[in-house]
């Protein structure tokens, strides 16, 4: 045997690699004796533990090169002993370094015979200072592996599980040893495994380690919850950079995920509430009060909604609050939204038909008694007590609705109706929470259809009102063609006191009138009719418009405050010719037969009930194929656009239109008139025939 440098070491396959081991780290040194105590074999690393070189410790008596004299005897005892008897020792034994200082080194001894049966000592050495620290290194690894609360794996390269520890154990509820040699997907079927196995191949080709990437689903250990957790991965190299897989940890944050979700979801409720606030009840109109409803639930809460009030409580004959009743009801839709197309869409019915339900619905259970109804998971039986008919049931099955909440709306302790929700796409079920936040949103806006269907009743009723006190078919007079209409106000205003009149006088005379009781609704609609009477009266005593005006002045101030405006025309055919008061009015357009359009230039008094004013009348040509235009400030004010403009507009628009009356009426109110108009309108247009 000669010293020299140990040969290269094999890896995997028959592969050498120069990576440093765990020999390298310890420093192991191999020293061989023969039978007299000679160096026959010095290994570099004992050039490294001992000092001495192989040229150097050749040939030399190792007890005398590294044993100090205190210890000598005792080294050859041991010698002798694994020489005679062939038996393995170790143990530590101080040794003396070429510096001179002495060091304590852990020794494992063996006894070699070669061919020719001659005998040799086999020294294995290395610094015990080393040994207890990489011994101390492998003691707290495996300790930290295995006593980890968090669960730690180490993949191959092939991504198969090497190693797993305890922990992880419980997580997967997956023994350990069923884990080694399989994949991630192979363990937890019930989890992403294609999206974390993307994501071990990306860490493993790039090296940028994966932090806190959150999973979700459901393992062996916990089959019947989802849980959570926190994975992070980081390739493992050993030395000169050779990749030996990917660690993995796992954390399971089950309770901070559901927190966060909770956290998240109670976020949503509130905006969804706040969203509701803002978008339901803009306006006093039950169906548009009713589509906002459904507007603000669809998707967020639900995937179909449907909005359906008693049709009693439209008429207003509801005795009150929910008593415990048997018997079917009758609904009236107001609304239905979908999220998306779906075949349950055509199963709900549409809005403004109405429909009979029986005591055996869920949404007539639900008005009955005043209380929510849920089906957290739809079954077979199910759908017959959602649906109206069996093929709307059927749709519904199609569709894949599997979970139904209905949630009274009550307003003022009556219930109005219910709000119908069903999910098709969201595969989560109605659940507690949904309960509480449909019926606060139900509760917020039945208050606003309450109120909607009280006004738009009373606004019924004035305008009832209203057009009982306006004549009806003008009557036919010498010498003159008359087209009228009356529009009530749109959109959330009341009806006014907006009125028109054409009134027979002798000699063939007609009284045209135009006049607008400024306010609203029921007192104002009465005001104008007690108006009209009294302008009938006093146009009957043939008196010149300005003195009939100073009459209607007077009872005008008599009037709770109230004051008009209005235009009275007298037309006398036998003359060619109008005359014309006004009191604080829009003034009319005059179109010649053969002239362009004009505003009629009057002296415009101050508005009835003022007091105190001065009228005059104005006599103004009106012969034959002439057309006057009077109306009421609804047809041309806005609040977007100066008056004179307006007035410019309806000039222009009349200079065109030279057909027939009752067109022209009709082009008026469509080229003028906004939708949502806030004001009522009177228009009475009247043409010399001669």
């Amino acid at each position: 045997m000669t010293a020299g440098s140990f040969p290269g070491t094999v890896g995997r396959a028959g592969v050498p690699f120069d990576g440093k081991g765990l020999l390298d780290v310890l420093g192991v040194a191999a020293v061989v004796i023969d039978g007299r105590g000679r160096i026959v074999l010095w290994s570099p690393q004992a050039e490294n533990l001992f000092g001495y070189r192989a040229d150097e410790a050749l040939g030399r008596y190792i007890a005398r090169l590294i044993v100090g004299a205190e210890h000598r005897e005792e080294a050859i005892r041991l010698f002798g002993e694994v020489l005679r008897g062939g038996s393995t020792w170790a143990g530590i034994f101080p040794v003396r370094h070429k510096d001179g200082t002495t060091r304590d080194v852990e020794f494992r001894n063996m006894r070699l015979t070669d061919d020719l049966g001659g005998l040799y000592a086999l020294g294995i050495a290395a610094d015990r200072s080393v040994v207890e620290r990489v011994e101390t290194e492998l003691a707290l690894s495996d300790r930290l592996v295995s006593q980890s609360p968090i669960g730690l794996a180490v993949l191959d390269t092939a991504l198969r599980y090497v190693l797993v520890n305890p922990a992880l154990e419980r997580i997967n509820g997956v023994p350990a040893a069923l884990h080694l040699g399989r994949r991630v997907g192979d363990m937890l079927p019930r989890v992403d495994g294609e999206a974390l196995e993307a994501a071990l191949r990306t860490v493993l080709a790039t090296g940028e380690p994966l932090l806190n990437h959150q999973t979700v689903g459901r393992t062996p250990a916990d089959p019947d919850r989802e849980h959570a957790w926190s994975v992070s991965f980081y390739r493992l190299e050993g030395a000169e950079g050779r990749v030996l897989g990917v660690a993995a940890s796992v954390i399971d944050v089950t309770e901070r995920h559901d927190a966060d979700t909770e956290a998240d979801r109670s976020r949503r409720r509130l905006a969804l509430v706040a969203d509701a606030s803002t978008r339901v009840g803009t306006t006093l109109e039950v169906d548009r009060t009713a589509a906002e409803l459904a507007g603000v639930v669809v998707p967020e809460l639900a995937d179909i909604a449907a909005v359906d009030v008693l049709d009693s409580v439209l008429a207003l004959r509801r005795p009150g609050a929910p008593v415990e009743v048997e018997g079917p009801e009758l609904f009236r839709a107001l609304a239905v939204k979908a999220s998306g197309p779906t075949e349950a869409l055509p199963a709900a019915d549409p809005p403004g038909a109405v429909a009979m339900y029986g005591a055996d619905r869920l949404v007539t259970r639900c008005v009955h008694t005043g209380r929510p109804v849920l089906v957290e998971h739809i079954g077979p039986g199910d759908l017959s007590r959602i649906a109206r008919s069996p093929e709307a049931a059927e749709l519904l099955g199609r569709a894949g609705v599997h979970s139904y909440l209905a949630v009274p709306l009550i307003a003022r302790g009556e219930v109005l109706g219910a709000l119908d929700l069903k999910r098709d796409r969201n595969p989560l079920p109605f659940d507690g929470d949904d309960v509480l936040l449909a019926t606060e949103l139900a509760a917020r806006a039945a208050v606003s259809i309450d109120n909607a269907r009280w006004y738009q009743s009373m606004r019924n009723s004035a305008v009832t009102l209203q057009r009982s006190l306006l004549p009806g078919t003008p009557p036919e007079r010498p010498g003159l063609e008359v087209a009228v209409r009356y529009q009530p106000a749109q959109a959330s205003s009341e009806v006014g006191g907006d009125w028109y009149d054409v009134i027979p006088l002798p000699d063939d005379k007609t009284a045209l009138v135009v006049g607008d009781v400024m306010g609203s609704g029921i007192d104002a609609a009465a005001t104008m009719g007690r108006l009209r009477t009294a302008t009938i009266a006093f146009a009957d005593l043939d008196l010149q418009p300005a003195q009939v005006l100073r009459h209607l002045d007077r009872i005008t101030a008599g009037l709770e405050h109230y004051i008009a405006t209005c235009l009275f025309a007298v037309h006398d055919p036998h003359r060619g010719r109008c005359r014309i008061a006004n009191a604080g009015h829009l003034p009319p357009v005059r179109v010649p037969a053969d002239g362009p359009a004009e505003l009629v230039r009057l002296s415009t008094g101050v508005p009835l009930g003022v007091g105190g004013g001065t009228f005059r009348t104005a006599r103004v040509p009106f012969r034959p194929g002439d057309t006057l235009v009077l109306y009421t400030d609804g047809l041309v004010e806005t609040r977007d656009a100066a008056i004179d403009d307006r007035l410019a507009v309806l000039v222009g628009l009349l200079d065109k239109a030279r057909g027939p009356l009752e067109e022209t009426c009709d082009l008026l109110l469509r080229a003028l008139r906004r939708p949502g108009a806030q004001d009522d309108v009177a228009l009475l247009i009247a043409r010399s025939t001669g």
